[in-house]
Protein backbone atom coordinates (compact mmCIF):
# COMPACT_ATOMS: atom_id res chain seq x y z
CA UNK A 1 0.00 0.00 0.00
CA UNK A 2 1.90 3.04 -1.28
CA UNK A 3 0.48 5.91 0.77
CA UNK A 4 3.16 8.31 -0.44
CA UNK A 5 1.19 8.94 -3.65
CA UNK A 6 -1.82 10.42 -1.76
CA UNK A 7 -2.47 14.09 -2.55
CA UNK A 8 -6.07 14.51 -1.40
CA UNK A 9 -7.51 13.46 1.99
CA UNK A 10 -11.28 13.63 2.54
CA UNK A 11 -13.04 12.85 5.79
CA UNK A 12 -16.61 12.84 6.99
CA UNK A 13 -17.23 14.62 10.30
CA UNK A 14 -19.80 12.92 12.58
CA UNK A 15 -18.92 9.31 13.32
CA UNK A 16 -15.57 9.73 11.56
CA UNK A 17 -13.33 12.70 12.42
CA UNK A 18 -15.47 13.81 15.39
CA UNK A 19 -15.60 11.57 18.44
CA UNK A 20 -18.89 10.72 20.15
CA UNK A 21 -18.65 14.00 22.09
CA UNK A 22 -18.53 15.87 18.73
CA UNK A 23 -14.90 16.91 19.30
CA UNK A 24 -11.91 17.15 16.96
CA UNK A 25 -8.73 15.88 18.61
CA UNK A 26 -5.60 17.97 19.14
CA UNK A 27 -3.76 15.02 17.56
CA UNK A 28 -5.58 15.72 14.28
CA UNK A 29 -4.62 19.41 14.27
CA UNK A 30 -0.98 18.52 14.96
CA UNK A 31 -0.98 16.02 12.09
CA UNK A 32 -2.65 18.53 9.77
CA UNK A 33 0.07 21.11 10.45
CA UNK A 34 2.68 18.57 9.31
CA UNK A 35 0.69 17.21 6.39
CA UNK A 36 -0.68 20.43 4.88
CA UNK A 37 2.37 20.96 2.67
CA UNK A 38 1.99 17.44 1.23
CA UNK A 39 -1.78 17.01 0.78
CA UNK A 40 -5.00 18.97 0.33
CA UNK A 41 -7.56 18.28 3.08
CA UNK A 42 -11.35 18.17 2.68
CA UNK A 43 -14.03 18.03 5.38
CA UNK A 44 -17.22 16.58 3.86
CA UNK A 45 -20.34 16.49 5.99
CA UNK A 46 -24.10 16.64 6.16
CA UNK A 47 -23.58 19.53 8.59
CA UNK A 48 -24.02 23.12 7.48
CA UNK A 49 -20.95 25.09 6.39
CA UNK A 50 -21.01 27.29 9.51
CA UNK A 51 -21.07 24.25 11.79
CA UNK A 52 -18.07 22.66 10.06
CA UNK A 53 -16.04 25.88 10.19
CA UNK A 54 -16.89 26.19 13.88
CA UNK A 55 -15.32 22.76 14.50
CA UNK A 56 -12.32 23.42 12.23
CA UNK A 57 -11.92 27.16 12.72
CA UNK A 58 -8.13 27.01 13.13
CA UNK A 59 -7.64 25.52 9.65
CA UNK A 60 -10.78 26.59 7.75
CA UNK A 61 -8.87 28.87 5.35
CA UNK A 62 -6.46 26.07 4.36
CA UNK A 63 -8.98 23.37 3.45
CA UNK A 64 -11.97 22.63 1.27
CA UNK A 65 -15.34 22.21 2.94
CA UNK A 66 -18.12 20.15 1.36
CA UNK A 67 -21.24 20.93 3.39
CA UNK A 68 -24.90 19.88 3.38
CA UNK A 69 -24.01 16.46 1.87
CA UNK A 70 -22.59 18.07 -1.26
CA UNK A 71 -25.10 20.89 -1.65
CA UNK A 72 -22.46 23.54 -0.96
CA UNK A 73 -18.67 23.55 -1.31
CA UNK A 74 -16.03 26.16 -0.60
CA UNK A 75 -12.24 26.02 -1.03
CA UNK A 76 -10.73 28.46 1.44
CA UNK A 77 -12.72 31.64 0.80
CA UNK A 78 -13.70 30.63 -2.76
CA UNK A 79 -17.15 29.11 -3.27
CA UNK A 80 -17.03 26.53 -6.06
CA UNK A 81 -20.32 24.65 -5.90
CA UNK A 82 -23.93 25.37 -4.95
CA UNK A 83 -26.54 22.75 -5.81
CA UNK A 84 -29.92 24.21 -4.95
CA UNK A 85 -33.20 22.55 -4.09
CA UNK A 86 -35.87 24.60 -5.87
CA UNK A 87 -38.42 26.63 -3.92
CA UNK A 88 -41.17 24.71 -5.72
CA UNK A 89 -39.83 21.43 -4.31
CA UNK A 90 -39.52 22.97 -0.85
CA UNK A 91 -43.12 24.18 -0.92
CA UNK A 92 -44.30 20.73 -2.02
CA UNK A 93 -42.27 18.81 0.58
CA UNK A 94 -42.79 20.89 3.73
CA UNK A 95 -46.54 20.08 4.04
CA UNK A 96 -45.76 16.36 3.58
CA UNK A 97 -43.24 16.43 6.41
CA UNK A 98 -45.65 18.28 8.72
CA UNK A 99 -48.01 15.28 8.51
CA UNK A 100 -45.42 12.85 9.92
CA UNK A 101 -45.73 12.31 13.65
CA UNK A 102 -42.44 12.95 15.43
CA UNK A 103 -40.69 14.56 12.44
CA UNK A 104 -38.69 17.78 12.82
CA UNK A 105 -37.89 19.82 9.71
CA UNK A 106 -34.72 21.81 9.10
CA UNK A 107 -34.72 23.93 5.96
CA UNK A 108 -31.04 24.37 5.11
CA UNK A 109 -30.26 27.64 3.38
CA UNK A 110 -26.97 28.93 2.08
CA UNK A 111 -26.96 31.72 4.68
CA UNK A 112 -28.74 30.03 7.57
CA UNK A 113 -30.79 27.04 8.66
CA UNK A 114 -34.48 27.50 9.53
CA UNK A 115 -36.80 25.61 11.85
CA UNK A 116 -40.42 26.26 12.78
CA UNK A 117 -40.61 24.15 15.94
CA UNK A 118 -40.19 25.59 19.42
CA UNK A 119 -39.71 22.13 20.98
CA UNK A 120 -36.74 22.69 23.30
CA UNK A 121 -35.85 18.99 23.34
CA UNK A 122 -35.19 19.09 19.60
CA UNK A 123 -33.57 22.54 19.61
CA UNK A 124 -31.06 21.46 22.28
CA UNK A 125 -30.02 18.52 20.10
CA UNK A 126 -30.17 20.36 16.77
CA UNK A 127 -27.97 23.15 18.11
CA UNK A 128 -24.91 20.85 17.88
CA UNK A 129 -25.28 20.46 14.09
CA UNK A 130 -26.46 23.93 13.05
CA UNK A 131 -24.32 26.81 14.28
CA UNK A 132 -26.33 29.48 12.45
CA UNK A 133 -30.12 29.21 12.42
CA UNK A 134 -33.42 31.04 12.81
CA UNK A 135 -36.74 29.97 14.31
CA UNK A 136 -39.57 31.09 12.00
CA UNK A 137 -43.36 30.76 11.98
CA UNK A 138 -43.62 29.20 8.50
CA UNK A 139 -40.80 27.61 6.48
CA UNK A 140 -42.67 28.15 3.23
CA UNK A 141 -42.62 31.94 3.70
CA UNK A 142 -38.82 32.32 3.56
CA UNK A 143 -37.87 34.26 0.43
CA UNK A 144 -34.41 35.68 1.11
CA UNK A 145 -32.17 32.61 0.89
CA UNK A 146 -31.13 29.80 -1.46
CA UNK A 147 -32.10 26.33 -0.25
CA UNK A 148 -29.53 23.51 -0.29
CA UNK A 149 -31.55 20.69 1.27
CA UNK A 150 -34.23 19.72 3.74
CA UNK A 151 -33.00 17.73 6.73
CA UNK A 152 -35.58 15.79 8.73
CA UNK A 153 -34.98 14.39 12.22
CA UNK A 154 -36.80 11.62 14.08
CA UNK A 155 -35.83 10.71 17.63
CA UNK A 156 -36.36 6.98 16.99
CA UNK A 157 -35.42 6.05 13.41
CA UNK A 158 -35.19 7.95 10.13
CA UNK A 159 -35.20 4.76 8.06
CA UNK A 160 -38.31 3.37 9.74
CA UNK A 161 -40.42 6.49 10.27
CA UNK A 162 -39.28 8.95 7.58
CA UNK A 163 -37.94 7.14 4.52
CA UNK A 164 -41.20 5.31 3.59
CA UNK A 165 -42.98 8.66 3.11
CA UNK A 166 -40.48 9.90 0.53
CA UNK A 167 -39.00 6.86 -1.22
CA UNK A 168 -41.45 7.20 -4.15
CA UNK A 169 -39.86 10.60 -4.93
CA UNK A 170 -36.40 9.09 -5.49
CA UNK A 171 -36.49 9.83 -9.26
CA UNK A 172 -37.18 13.51 -8.65
CA UNK A 173 -34.99 14.39 -5.63
CA UNK A 174 -32.16 12.70 -3.75
CA UNK A 175 -33.43 10.92 -0.64
CA UNK A 176 -30.58 9.99 1.69
CA UNK A 177 -30.74 8.32 5.11
CA UNK A 178 -27.71 10.16 6.47
CA UNK A 179 -27.77 8.92 10.06
CA UNK A 180 -29.73 6.84 12.53
CA UNK A 181 -32.10 9.77 13.07
CA UNK A 182 -31.57 12.00 10.01
CA UNK A 183 -32.94 11.92 6.48
CA UNK A 184 -31.89 14.48 3.84
CA UNK A 185 -33.78 15.59 0.74
CA UNK A 186 -31.79 17.49 -1.88
CA UNK A 187 -31.19 18.06 -5.57
CA UNK A 188 -30.45 14.74 -7.39
CA UNK A 189 -26.82 15.82 -7.93
CA UNK A 190 -26.22 16.99 -4.36
CA UNK A 191 -24.10 14.27 -2.80
CA UNK A 192 -20.57 14.25 -1.40
CA UNK A 193 -19.26 12.21 -4.32
CA UNK A 194 -20.56 14.68 -6.91
CA UNK A 195 -18.80 17.55 -5.13
CA UNK A 196 -15.61 15.52 -4.63
CA UNK A 197 -15.50 14.57 -8.32
CA UNK A 198 -15.60 18.26 -9.26
CA UNK A 199 -12.80 19.00 -6.80
CA UNK A 200 -10.65 16.15 -8.13
CA UNK A 201 -11.06 17.53 -11.65
CA UNK A 202 -10.35 21.09 -10.48
CA UNK A 203 -7.15 20.02 -8.69
CA UNK A 204 -6.21 17.41 -11.32
CA UNK A 205 -6.01 14.69 -8.66
CA UNK A 206 -6.83 11.08 -9.54
CA UNK A 207 -8.71 8.36 -7.70
CA UNK A 208 -5.35 6.64 -7.05
CA UNK A 209 -4.14 9.83 -5.29
CA UNK A 210 -7.25 10.19 -3.10
CA UNK A 211 -7.91 8.99 0.46
CA UNK A 212 -11.45 9.04 1.93
CA UNK A 213 -12.85 8.17 5.38
CA UNK A 214 -16.55 7.54 6.13
CA UNK A 215 -19.08 5.71 8.26
CA UNK A 216 -22.62 6.14 6.87
CA UNK A 217 -24.78 6.00 3.71
CA UNK A 218 -24.04 9.59 2.71
CA UNK A 219 -20.32 8.74 2.44
CA UNK A 220 -20.67 5.91 -0.09
CA UNK A 221 -20.44 7.99 -3.29
CA UNK A 222 -17.21 9.66 -2.21
CA UNK A 223 -15.65 6.42 -0.93
CA UNK A 224 -16.05 5.02 -4.45
CA UNK A 225 -13.89 7.87 -5.78
CA UNK A 226 -10.83 6.92 -3.70
CA UNK A 227 -8.35 4.09 -4.03
CA UNK A 228 -7.50 4.58 -0.35
CA UNK A 229 -11.06 4.27 0.96
CA UNK A 230 -11.47 3.65 4.69
CA UNK A 231 -14.55 2.58 6.65
CA UNK A 232 -14.52 3.36 10.34
CA UNK A 233 -14.85 0.38 12.68
CA UNK A 234 -18.16 1.94 13.78
CA UNK A 235 -19.39 2.24 10.16
CA UNK A 236 -22.59 0.57 8.97
CA UNK A 237 -22.21 -2.67 6.95
CA UNK A 238 -22.96 -1.00 3.57
CA UNK A 239 -19.99 1.33 4.02
CA UNK A 240 -17.67 -1.54 4.97
CA UNK A 241 -18.71 -3.36 1.80
CA UNK A 242 -17.73 -0.36 -0.36
CA UNK A 243 -14.50 0.67 1.38
CA UNK A 244 -11.22 -1.06 0.52
CA UNK A 245 -9.80 -0.73 4.05
CA UNK A 246 -10.99 -0.37 7.63
CA UNK A 247 -9.59 1.70 10.49
CA UNK A 248 -10.37 2.10 14.18
CA UNK A 249 -13.53 3.84 15.37
CA UNK A 250 -14.01 7.58 15.70
CA UNK A 251 -13.57 7.26 19.48
CA UNK A 252 -10.27 5.44 18.91
CA UNK A 253 -9.00 8.14 16.52
CA UNK A 254 -9.08 5.88 13.48
CA UNK A 255 -8.59 8.80 11.04
CA UNK A 256 -5.58 10.08 12.97
CA UNK A 257 -3.97 6.61 12.99
CA UNK A 258 -4.02 6.46 9.19
CA UNK A 259 -2.87 10.07 8.87
CA UNK A 260 0.18 9.19 10.98
CA UNK A 261 0.98 6.39 8.53
CA UNK A 262 0.47 8.83 5.67
CA UNK A 263 2.84 11.34 7.25
CA UNK A 264 5.51 8.67 7.72
CA UNK A 265 5.09 7.62 4.09
CA UNK A 266 5.48 11.21 2.92
CA UNK A 267 8.59 11.74 5.06
CA UNK A 268 10.18 8.51 3.82
CA UNK A 269 9.37 9.15 0.16
CA UNK A 270 12.57 9.42 -1.92
CA UNK A 271 13.17 12.98 -3.12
Amino acid sequence: MNLSKVKLVVTDMDGTLLNSKHEVSSRFFNLFSELKNHIHFVAASGRQYHSITHKLNAIKDDITIIAENGGFAKQGDQEFMVTNLSKEKVHYLIPLIRKISGAYTVLCGKNSAYIETKDQRFISFFDEYYFKYEIVDDLTKITTDEFLKIAIYHFESSEQYLYPTFKHLDDDVLIKVSGQNWLDISHPDANKGYALKHLQEKLKITKEETMVFGDYNNDIEMLKLAHFSYAMKNAIPKVKEVARYETESNDEQGVESILELLLKAKKNKPS
